[in-house]
């Protein structure tokens, strides 16, 4: 099973780094595609200092997402705190229908331009599906397992850390996954404040009319999105086999 993750794997990373060499030297094919463009290769940010910086971005938001809202539906997942579970899907719903550019324009003023406005509107959007994630798989667990782990005289900390978190790792592996991939694609919105992103070549080449910068920003925004979601496949399966359902009795 690992092997396959990896080799899935594989693919698209290795289109992705034949992209990061390919399109700096692309001139021929989108002058041909576009030769109306007097510069049809985006130049302005080398493509690789600005992927590298993409994933910086949205890897620390998601990672903070992750942290926040796992910790977040365990609580309301706990009998004492179920009432308020309501009011957390609340506020994570309405945190991901906000526009970007609205937190943008909320965050900026806070924060100044630059990376950190964007960090917090991609948190905002990642929240929710990690959130009703992890509180399905938790609230998921077989309530005849829950029984035998109470039977065995494990208490309600042991029990949530060896028996309902591994059961319910899967699941909330792909809330991860899926806030992730949403987190690639908003990104590009921060290239708007300031933040270095591959929205750079994209809101550039909108702002100009230079269709070969919007593609050439999308081509790499996509596949570095196939690439995010492979890769936390690979590690969610790593941790969900070696690490959680693994644990010392």
């Amino acid at each position: 099973m690992m092997d396959l993750t990896l080799r899935r794997l594989l693919l698209p990373a290795g289109l992705l780094a034949g992209a990061l060499v390919f399109l700096p030297n692309s001139q021929w094919l989108f002058h041909a595609l576009f030769p109306e463009l007097e510069r049809p290769v985006y130049r302005r940010v080398a493509f690789l200092e600005l992927t590298v910086s993409h994933i910086v971005v949205v890897l620390v938001a998601t990672a903070l997402a992750a942290l926040i809202g796992i910790g977040l539906a365990i609580a309301v997942s706990r009998p004492a705190s179920r009432r308020v579970k309501p009011l957390v899907m609340a506020v994570a719903a309405i945190g991901q229908s906000f526009p970007p550019v609205a937190v943008l324009a909320v965050t900026v003023p806070l924060l100044g331009y630059g990376s950190a406005p964007t960090v917090v509107a991609l948190f905002a959007y990642a929240l929710l599906p990690i959130i009703v994630n992890t509180v399905a798989g938790l609230e998921g667990v077989d309530a005849g397992i829950i029984e035998a782990a109470d039977g065995m005289g494990l208490s309600p900390r042991q029990r949530l850390f060896k028996v309902e978190i591994p059961l319910a790792g899967p699941i909330i592996i792909a809330g991860i996954r899926t806030a992730a991939i949403i987190n690639v694609g908003t990104a590009t919105v921060g290239s708007t404040v300031g933040a270095a992103t591959l929205g750079n070549p994209i809101i550039e080449g909108l702002s100009a009319y230079n269709t070969a910068y919007v593609l050439q920003g999308a081509i790499l925004v996509g596949l570095l999105a196939i690439v995010v979601d492979r890769s936390i496949a690979a590690v969610g399966h790593i941790v969900v086999e070696n690490v959680l359902h693994r644990q010392p009795a």
